[in-house]
């Protein structure tokens, strides 16, 4: 066989490959404009890019997920769609928090899923809370537990450890950890994290590691190289929060939403592992 056939051939069969690749994303156009999901919403796909992250996290339509914090249900609104065939938990705030903030964020989650029963007819409300160690999903039943921009509020009430303790505990041997956060520089210490809402990767891999969590992978799908991570009202200077309101506002917008680490972990099967060693 001659070498340009042979060159041939290995294109052929690498546009194939490249084709089955982007054909087993479950989110795909169709879920991402759908007219279910929140037009502002939509707007900061160019932000979070959301296909390519849950594809990075391995997600897969059979899936049972915990998304912790949905918060306004961003992410809910695409994993609700691409959950066909699996199980959403939405681990809200408590509905006995005595924080006004949490009270209403979850009022407005349930009263939207209520709206929309075709929609969010597979989501199963739970509850997150890492300072009354608290998640209300079946131990070792997940497949998938996702957090996005969150650890940042953990380490403020120094309820970190706690919280990855809780998602090893819900997730099945082999199972995967996502976790997106805003990135902040390598040698930021531990005030400056907890202030700017910034963390350094190094600190949210050792939490990972030390609840018991390997990890697998990491990527900057959702990397911003215009954040310095450096502004004086810390992430929340940036879009969409922008708490400097007029103020050096085009200058904020320019840069856009902040600069995240997407890091993938997975929980260690260890019966595996064990008849492996035996």
């Amino acid at each position: 066989m001659s070498r340009i056939l042979l060159a041939s051939l290995f294109f052929f069969v690498s546009l194939l490959s490249a084709g089955s690749l982007r054909a087993a994303s479950i989110v795909d156009q169709e879920i991402l404009q759908s007219p279910d999901r929140t037009p502002a919403f939509v707007e900061r796909d160019v932000y979070r890019h959301p296909a390519q992250t849950l594809d990075f996290f391995g997600l897969k339509a059979n899936m049972t997920v915990v998304e912790i914090w949905p918060g306004g249900g961003w992410y809910t609104e695409i994993l609700a769609a691409s959950l066909a065939e699996g199980k959403l938990y939405a681990a809200h705030f408590s509905k006995d928090s005595k924080l006004k903030y949490f009270v209403k964020s979850r009022l407005f989650f349930e009263e939207k899923m209520k709206a929309y029963p075709e929609v969010y007819h597979a989501v199963t409300m739970a509850e997150f809370s890492p300072k009354m160690n608290q998640l209300t999903v079946p131990d070792g039943t997940a497949d998938m537990v996702l957090t996005f921009r969150n650890v940042h509020n953990w380490l403020r009430s120094i309820n970190e450890a706690e919280a990855f303790a809780l998602f090893y505990q819900a997730l099945k041997p082999g199972g995967v950890l996502g976790v997106v956060e805003h990135r902040a520089q390598a040698n930021s210490d531990w005030e400056s994290m907890k202030e700017s809402g910034y963390m350094t990767e190094a600190y949210v891999i050792a939490l990972a590691e030390k609840a018991g969590f390997v990890l697998d992978a990491k990527s900057d799908i959702n990397a911003n190289s215009k954040d310095s991570a450096d502004h004086p009202k810390g992430v929340w200077t940036l879009p969409p929060t922008l708490r400097l309101k007029d103020e050096d506002r085009a200058k904020y917008v320019a840069i856009g939403e902040s600069d995240r680490m997407t890091l993938r972990f997975i929980k260690p099967d260890t019966a595996n592992s064990t008849a492996h060693s035996q």
